[in-house]
């Protein structure tokens, strides 16, 4: 008898821990989060509490994410919403060691030559909100509206490849999904399967 008890007690430990472990869905509150840039200045999600906020996952060195960095892209959408107001976030997930992972001064250089115009780039070297958020890709974009709640998650746009010379093809997922919202209306695309180069987690 006690044998079973101690069993259903582990089996429900078990569940509770894998529940706690399962990345946020669209229309799920967006994990909250706390993480340095380049400048050792602290950024967390409550800071932007009121305003939509763009989670961009960046590696400068992924192809993909140079697809639009390299055409100025991803520039113009930095800021075209962050002059209505909306908080860009770029996060790195790389581990120490990993592709993607700089110095605070590579980081800042590689930003700077770039024109990058996002509001902020965040380091998650140990991977734990890349994990909460379940990024998988680079570039892998999310959205939260001013309540914190997760109103977009996925691809960049609806053309998978490596190639600038696609994009104004592309049907732009993340545009979208701001603009319906910034006018008030549901977010017709919330989600799109992620591409680009895997997340460089810790091992």
């Amino acid at each position: 008898m006690k044998s079973r008890n101690y069993l259903s007690v582990l089996a429900i430990a078990v569940m509770m821990l894998a529940s706690s472990l399962t990345a946020a869905e669209v229309g799920d509150p967006a994990p909250a989060f706390t993480l340095a840039g380049p400048d050792g200045q602290k950024h967390s999600l409550s800071d932007y509490q009121g305003k939509f906020v763009v989670l961009e996952w960046v590696n400068y060195d992924c192809p993909f994410v140079k697809k639009f960095y390299a055409a100025g892209k991803m520039q113009e959408l930095q800021k075209h919403y962050t002059a209505q107001g909306v908080a860009w976030l770029a996060i790195c997930s790389s581990a120490e060691g990993k592709q993607g992972h700089f110095t605070r001064e590579e980081i800042a250089r590689r930003s700077s030559e770039s024109k990058a115009a996002h509001t902020a780039y965040l380091v998650d070297a140990d991977g734990k909100v890349g994990k909460a958020y379940g990024a998988k890709s680079t570039p892998h974009m999310f959205v939260i509206d001013p309540a914190g709640k997760l109103i977009y998650a996925g691809a960049i746009d609806s053309i998978k490849s490596t190639n600038s010379a696609d994009i104004p093809k592309a049907e732009n997922y993340v545009a979208q999904a701001l603009d319906e919202a910034l006018s008030g209306k549901p977010v017709s695309v919330p989600s799109a399967p992620q591409y680009g180069c895997s997340v460089k987690y810790a091992d």
